[in-house]
């Protein structure tokens, strides 16, 4: 009889266990993730092995995938799974989107599919399917986007204003799914006022930090990565931030941005169905410091405090975290405090930075 009881508790407590177990999703703009020399895929999975599920931007191939998958497998001893979109853009330059997961704790379910944009809204139409987590058996829908920067503040803020027409169109493909996410690199941070149709079906995850790497090591810059889930979603946040992955790897932000990635990943710690139980563990690496608030340009739009520098020449500002920052020549440069600085002498955003 005591055996029977015993039996039948424990079966309870793997059930229950079950019901709250954790799943760990990731979102990581990997900058042009493709097998080349100089991508450090052994470091980009020493990061990501922290996550059960991690959605993937600016991927330029399913070559690079399959790397990653690879090496994930290799650093874990576990077997991992990943699936592409097809490439998208409008021009000869397009990128593809990925979703890489650990087998042992996440499953595909169905409906793969790249947004059927009717209005030709998005430079690259946003991708999603959904998946099974395997610790509850709840199912969710991933969903990921790499808004366009373009050469204006109005270029990206008007694909973020018809992400709320996307969102309805989720909810309606996945028959009314609320644990859905959509990740990515929105290029915009979350108090920009282009959200307003988002929001009121949606809310971000990361409301301060910065994901993006600057020029100087341990510091980062603008907001632009996130996770947004449904305001009446049943996932139960138990921890979301930046993962500090130069710091994790004892990387200087150069070495970073030279051999993995000029973003960091935001990883989420939630459950999926029930409330969450119990304090979090947390993730190897802490999350970085807020970034500096947001002020109003002269243009009317956002732009980020601090210096930026400016070429008199092509009469365009290259922030910290520009690949062109510091290879302006002396002759052509100019130092403003700020973008609202360098947009009120008429300067404009240089198209590499993203």
């Amino acid at each position: 009889m005591f055996r029977t009881l015993t039996t039948a508790l424990l079966a309870l407590m793997l059930v229950c266990g079950q019901a709250f177990a954790d799943v760990r999703i990731g979102t990581w703009n990997l900058e042009h993730l493709s097998v080349r020399p100089g991508k450090d895929f052994a470091s980009i999975a020493k990061v990501a092995q922290h996550v059960d599920f991690l959605a993937v931007q600016e991927l330029m191939n399913e070559d690079g995938l399959a790397a990653l998958q690879k090496a994930l497998e290799q650093a874990t001893g576990t077997k991992w799974s990943a699936m592409a979109s097809h490439a998208t853009g409008r021009s000869s330059y397009k990128e593809m989107y990925g979703f890489v997961w650990r087998d042992d704790a996440v499953a595909y379910e169905d409906g793969a599919v790249t947004y059927l944009d009717k209005g030709d809204h998005f430079e690259r139409e946003p991708y999603s399917a959904r998946f099974r987590n395997l610790k509850d058996n709840t199912a969710f829908v991933a969903a990921t986007v790499h808004i366009h920067y373009g050469k204006t503040v109005a270029d990206r803020t008007k694909e973020i204003a018809v992400l709320g027409d996307y969102w309805d169109w989720l909810k309606n493909v996945y028959d009314g799914n609320t644990n859905i996410m959509l990740m990515g690199d929105f290029n915009t941070p979350p108090t920009s006022t282009a959200w307003a149709g988002l929001r009121t079906s949606a809310r971000p995850l990361m409301l301060q930090g910065a994901s993006t790497l600057s020029t100087t090591d341990g510091q980062f810059s603008n907001l632009y990565d996130n996770i947004f889930v449904a305001n009446e979603s049943t996932i139960k946040v138990k921890s979301v931030q930046v993962f500090d992955y130069p710091g994790y790897l004892k990387m200087s932000n150069a070495k970073g941005r030279s051999s993995v990635s000029d973003h960091a990943p935001i990883f989420l710690d939630a459950v999926m169905g029930g409330k969450a139980s119990g304090k979090a563990t947390p993730f190897a690496a802490t999350s970085v410091p807020a970034s500096k608030p947001q002020v109003a340009s002269a243009a009317g739009t956002q732009a980020a405090s601090g210096p930026v520098r400016g070429n008199r020449t092509s009469q365009t500002y290259h922030r910290p975290d520009c690949p062109s920052y510091n290879t302006i020549a002396a002759k052509n440069r100019v130092e403003f405090d700020s973008e609202a600085a360098a947009l009120a002498a008429h300067y404009h955003i240089a198209g590499n930075c993203r």
